[in-house]
């Protein structure tokens, strides 16, 4: 069961597993202009998934994932929120995380459907994490079950640390 502070939650749409690959999707950068997961060619990528940039949990999830493994050559780190593009863009210039890109599901809840992140009661995507390979197979997955709890970084800063780079 998930839960957003102790209350149940309904996620809506496709929960994937390690093996799926992920389906492509799209969203909206910082600019207000519609981006694919195809458009990104890097060899590995990182789909970070928040309900909302103005938290605590959410800051602290997103500030570490990309100051620990944005220096990793060959993989792009993507923040989806249903945060409106210009929130996400104050919030990049207020923490002076210039480098992070953030991508908005709020339109469409394309990402969220095709990811099963889709909080049905909030309008807001479910605290989760994806790692992508070469290929847009899903090899790392955690999807939290309580959305005010953190990521278990431990383990995903270790796995994403010890990818193959050639």
């Amino acid at each position: 069961m998930k839960t957003f502070k102790s209350k149940p939650v309904t996620l809506i749409g496709d929960t994937k597993e390690v093996g799926d690959i992920a389906p492509d999707f799209k969203a909206l950068n910082h600019k207000n202009e519609y981006v694919s997961l195809s458009d990104f060619k890097t060899k590995y990528i990182i789909l970070n998934v928040v309900p909302s940039l103005d938290t605590t949990v959410c800051d602290r999830q997103t500030r570490t994932v990309n100051q620990e493994l944005s220096e990793i050559d060959d993989l792009t780190v993507l923040t989806i929120s249903n945060d409106l593009p210009y929130a996400q863009a104050r919030w990049c210039g207020s923490a002076g995380l210039d480098n992070v890109i953030t991508l908005s599901d709020y339109i469409e809840l394309d990402f969220g459907n095709k990811y099963g992140t889709y909080i049905k009661e909030l309008r807001l995507l479910a605290r989760s994490v994806f790692v992508l390979d070469q290929n847009r197979k899903i090899i790392y997955i955690e999807y939290v079950d309580e959305m005010s709890s953190h990521l278990n970084f431990d383990e995903l800063l270790t796995f994403v640390k010890n990818l193959p780079k050639d």
